[in-house]
């Protein structure tokens, strides 16, 4: 008998903080809106998992935002680093888009200086400078 008591005792208990959980989440604010988020990378997925962008700090104090399409590939590229800035559109081929640098010296990562390269699906470009 004192088993089954014990039993009962617990299972009432069980159901309290139960009640108590259930009641507490539910009255948790959904516009609850934190001001600041800080991390070094932020990913979006989709439903099965697939990264489709990418905000990050690069090592060498570079910002990156990337976007990429339903099978993984970049699609958009956005920079800003000490050296400038820069934008990549990929249309449906990846070879060929739309670049963008602003840049006044170029460095050895990006030898291209303030520009727009166009390039076509034959690998045609098209360089726009001031």
């Amino acid at each position: 008998m004192k088993i089954q008591r014990l039993a009962v005792a617990l299972t009432v208990a069980n159901l309290v903080l139960l009640l108590l959980t259930v009641t507490q989440a539910g009255s948790i604010s959904r516009d609850v809106v934190t001001p600041t988020l800080r991390t070094q990378v932020l990913e979006l997925v989709d439903d099965s998992g697939q990264i489709r962008s990418r905000l990050e700090v690069k090592a060498g104090g570079e910002v990156s935002l990337q976007l990429f399409d339903q099978k993984g590939i970049i699609k958009v590229k956005l920079g800003a680093g000490e050296s400038g800035s820069g934008m990549f559109l990929a249309d449906e081929t990846t070879q060929s888009g739309v670049q963008i640098i602003a840049s006044q010296n170029g460095t050895a990562e990006m030898t291209k200086t303030t520009g727009i390269t166009m390039t076509s699906k034959n690998g045609q470009q098209r360089v726009i400078t001031p």
